[in-house]
């Protein structure tokens, strides 16, 4: 029987042939590890391909987030305990990096159709966060399983508001929309990194674009903010041994970053065959058990097929006919067909041990049924022919519990 993984990491690895394993060396001659010719190579590179002016290299995607929230906090844009509102049904380091700020997480409902953010949901979260005496001052969008928030409608909210709007873009790498017409009338492409005040990446391995161990970074166009979380994250200092900042460790290292160059000029042509395999499981997977993503909406830079899904996961939603989940047999289904599954998330924020003194008594209907039935479908760029016929073939001849 043919054994499909889910996300054959040495395979993704191996499709650089050699490259990765020069760029390591190359570190490795020079001697030279931290905060090097690597890492701001690989900044100047990332933030141009985001569009945005600056990007600033730290150790992961939770303290990419951690360290926007309290550079705007040292900025005067952010006081501990305003409010900060979240998604309900996103990967916890959303909620911990708030959480680690000193701010508060006002989670509001996704839309089950997307399982994003929507207008609407800001609007009510804002409107309940009022209610409840908390302050709201930012709102951190999450591009879950690769697709872009609404982002557009989100920024002309958050400025009617004066209010802060971020990216946690840790599942986006590439995601593109249309941006709202320029002065000169003409339409432009926009990048997850460039659609709100700030942004988070993380660099895991298992994303879109990974390192080889943990990596993250702050992408940016505020000058004054790049500058004040560069220092953060390096103890509070700019210079040797002078911290005028209360900081922490938090830093690109050059192999990681190295390895990043590497692999960042393949990225959109990854994602377009990411786009692909989406497509074909769209067209032929019918189950009426299995509820299928939207596709993805198309844009295009310099000729260029880009999307607003980059389908970081293929997150499909396992549901009987009385409204019961049947997730757990679809996935041991798939299991005895030889094809490796996940589950993202099983246990919403609110419901972790970490959060339930505070959320465990509130409840978010549209979050714990997704995670009741949410099931990730194998997708890399490297999956062969015969291997996604097999996931297809393995979701359609479910036939029940």
């Amino acid at each position: 029987m043919l054994q499909v993984p889910y996300y054959p990491l040495k395979r993704v690895n191996d499709s650089f042939g050699s490259d990765i394993k020069r760029a390591l060396e190359r570190v490795v001659d020079s001697g030279w590890f931290i905060r090097g010719q690597e890492c701001s190579l690989f900044e100047e590179r990332f933030a141009t391909y985001c569009g945005a002016k600056y990007c600033v290299g730290v150790g992961n995607g939770l303290e990419a987030l951690s360290l926007i929230l309290k550079g705007y906090i040292e900025l005067g844009r952010l006081e501990p305990g305003d409010g900060v509102i979240v998604p309900s049904n996103t990967f916890i380091a959303t909620w911990l990096a708030v959480k680690a700020a000193g701010l508060v997480p006002f989670p509001a409902e996704p839309d089950e159709e997307t399982c994003v953010l929507s207008l609407g949901s800001v609007e009510s979260a804002f409107t309940n966060a009022r209610l409840s005496g908390v302050a709201v001052k930012a709102i951190l969008a999450v591009h879950l399983y690769g697709r872009l928030c609404p982002m557009d409608r989100l920024k002309a909210y958050a400025e009617d508001r004066g209010l802060l709007l971020l990216e946690d873009a840790a599942q986006a790498h590439g995601a593109a929309m249309m941006c709202s017409a320029s002065e000169d009338g003409v339409q432009k492409v926009c990048r997850a990194g460039n659609l709100g005040d700030a942004a988070g990446f993380s660099f895991y391995p298992g994303k879109n674009l990974g390192a080889l161990g943990d990596a993250g970074a702050v992408v940016t166009s505020d000058e004054s903010l790049a500058r004040v979380v560069r220092k953060l994250a390096n103890y509070g200092s700019e210079q040797k041994y002078v911290h005028e900042y209360v900081g922490e460790n938090s830093r690109l290292d050059e192999m990681q970053a190295a390895a990043l160059s590497v692999k960042l000029p393949h990225l959109d042509a990854d994602n377009a065959r990411r786009n692909e395999i989406a497509s074909r499981y769209l067209a032929e997977i019918r189950n009426p058990l299995v509820r299928l993503p939207q596709p993805a909406v198309s844009a295009s830079l310099s000729g260029l097929p880009l999307s607003n899904c980059v389908w970081h996961i293929f997150a499909i939603h396992c549901r009987q006919a009385n409204g019961e989940s049947c997730r757990d047999a679809v996935q041991l289904h798939l299991k005895s067909c030889g094809i490796e599954t996940l589950i993202h998330y099983p246990t919403p924020p609110h419901q972790q041990k970490a959060f339930a003194d505070a959320y465990g008594v509130v409840e978010y209907p549209i979050a714990e049924r997704l995670a009741r039935e949410e099931l990730s479908l194998p997708l890399h760029p490297n999956m062969t022919e015969e291997e996604i016929c097999a996931v297809i073939d393995g979701v359609n001849s479910f036939e029940g519990c």
